[in-house]
């Protein structure tokens, strides 16, 4: 993303969702934002071992599940 340019991001959320991610981030002791990410992450790679066609594993990665 080039410097200068702001990013916004918004979800929608029940307040129920809202006190799970809190419950979540609170026990793995991060923030909402870092809980998300984290989430997300292990999902994609779960979803996509090898990675896409623009996100390939990092350097040296094992990737399992791959043909």
């Amino acid at each position: 993303m080039p410097k200068g340019k702001a990013r916004i991001s918004t979800f929608s959320a029940t307040p129920r969702d809202l006190e799970m991610l809190e419950v979540v981030a609170r026990y793995h002791g991060l923030n909402k934002s870092a809980t998300l990410v984290s989430l997300v992450r292990k999902e994609f790679w779960r979803a996509f071992p090898g990675g896409t066609d623009k996100i390939r594993p990092d350097r040296g990665a094992k990737v399992e599940g791959k043909k």
